[in-house]
């Protein structure tokens, strides 16, 4: 098919150019796609077209949006001040300075479609130049001479492609995200943590809510409680938001597209029998196993999620405990959050990088047991500098944690010291030594 709109042929079978490029095979989508790709072959900048997945999620969002009712937007406003107070009797963290605010799927994709490129920026520049590379390589010798002078072409070609898969996914996400913090990074707010943003989605609450036979003012209030924890959770800790995002950034760095499985795909394509193509791209399978460093970033990756999520139920939990379905829609929202939608699995797909928070429940568990024994301020105290948080180790171990929190006999090192400076309530009224 590139072939064909190499030589200016674009009059190619929709449904299989929508198959080969991963897509649904709408209408409406593969002629947008086939219009971006003729204007691809015409653009001489570089770069990805990052405007084009904005349009794309945004017309997807758009198309499956209805207006929610005054009443709705209503309830979960009042839902949003009440989980306010709620949280104040539980957590020692930072209250916002930004108002909650009620968006809808079009909305929260313009707000997080920033993020969004900047997570896939890696691969896509990877694929560009993958697909460039390998069509020099093997490209027949007839069109040899003119594969060598279209390599940009071929760049703009891909990065169209990859545009209109990521605006898919994103615009796919915002019908199922229920709110700013549902994936368990911070998509809203500023990129200092200074001005962290709440934010629910109206629409995707009541589909959330029809699910389950609860009363719908309790997932709403259940819901804000959780979003603003997570919140005033990363307002609090300012450096974690570059913490977790420096994580994803190392490990996308190291992506690369296996070319040699590229070669193989090209050499065989049957273009009447584009399963393999289509199987190769929706399945991961053209993107090598990870290397020592990914591996590493993952790890740390996975271990914030879990502590930040941890701590957000622990909290969560304490906040909603007067009402009455509180466990059932948090055992929801832990198998939700657990398993991904079809959206999530999709990015992580395109990304080749899986947000799953894989140890929530055991890190919920430390935070219960360090709640429990030293109280909340404490336990809040913890996030106060990157150095003071636990660690893997410690999510297996929360009694050694707990020891060295408590511990008031032992000589103190660098980082106890650190600990001990700020949790210790008399901390200023200490003289300074010299």
């Amino acid at each position: 098919m590139l072939r064909d709109f190499l030589a200016g042929n674009t009059n190619i079978d929709p449904a299989k150019l929508a198959g080969a490029a991963g897509l649904p095979n709408d209408p409406e989508m593969v002629a947008h796609l086939i219009e971006q790709l003729q204007s691809a072959l015409q653009n001489s900048g570089d770069g990805i077209n990052w405007g084009l997945a904005l349009e794309q999620a945004k017309g997807l969002a758009e198309r499956s949006s209805v207006v929610s009712l005054p009443a709705e937007r209503s309830a979960l406003d009042q839902a949003f001040h009440v989980a306010a107070l709620w949280l104040d009797d539980v957590t020692f963290v930072s209250e916002l300075t930004a108002e909650p605010k009620l968006m809808s799927r079009q909305e929260w994709v313009i707000a997080t479609m920033p993020l969004w490129t900047q997570l896939a920026e890696p691969v896509a520049t990877s694929i560009a130049n993958s697909l460039t590379e390998v069509l020099q390589q093997s490209a027949p010798d007839d069109l040899g001479e003119m594969i060598d002078n279209a390599s940009q072409l071929m760049r703009n070609v891909g990065g169209t492609l990859f545009a209109m898969q990521l605006g898919q996914v994103v615009g796919q996400l915002s019908t199922e995200a229920v709110s700013g913090g549902d994936i368990g990074i911070p998509l809203l707010g500023s990129a200092d943590g200074a001005d962290q943003q709440a934010v629910l989605l109206p629409q995707n609450v009541v589909a959330f809510s029809s699910g389950l036979d609860i009363p719908i003012d309790q997932v709403q209030l259940y819901l804000a409680v959780r979003e603003l924890a997570h919140a005033r959770l990363f307002r609090h800790a300012k450096w974690l938001r570059l913490q977790l995002l420096t994580s994803i950034t190392e490990f996308a760095q190291g992506i690369r597209i296996d070319t040699d499985r590229l070669e193989a795909l090209a050499a065989d394509f049957d273009p009447n029998n584009p399963d393999e193509l289509r199987e190769a791209m929706t399945s991961g399978a053209l993107i090598p196993p990870k290397s020592d460093d990914q591996l590493a970033a993952l790890a740390r990756l996975e271990t914030t999620l879990a502590l930040i999520e941890g701590w957000v139920d622990v909290v969560t939990a304490a906040a909603t405990s007067r009402l009455p379905s509180s466990g059932a829609i948090a055992e929801t929202v832990r198998r939700r959050r657990a398993s991904g939608g079809p959206a999530e699995s999709a990015f992580a797909t395109l990304v080749g990088l899986e947000l799953r928070p894989r140890r929530l429940r055991e890190a919920a568990d430390m935070w219960q047991q360090v709640t429990d024994a030293v109280g909340a301020e404490k336990r809040d105290g913890l996030w106060s500098h990157p150095d003071l948080i636990p660690t893997g180790d410690d999510i297996d171990d929360p009694a050694a944690l707990i020891a060295r929190i408590t511990d008031t006999t032992a000589e103190p090192d660098d980082v106890d010291q650190a600990i001990e400076d700020l949790l210790n309530d008399d901390t200023s009224e200490r003289p300074h030594e010299d």
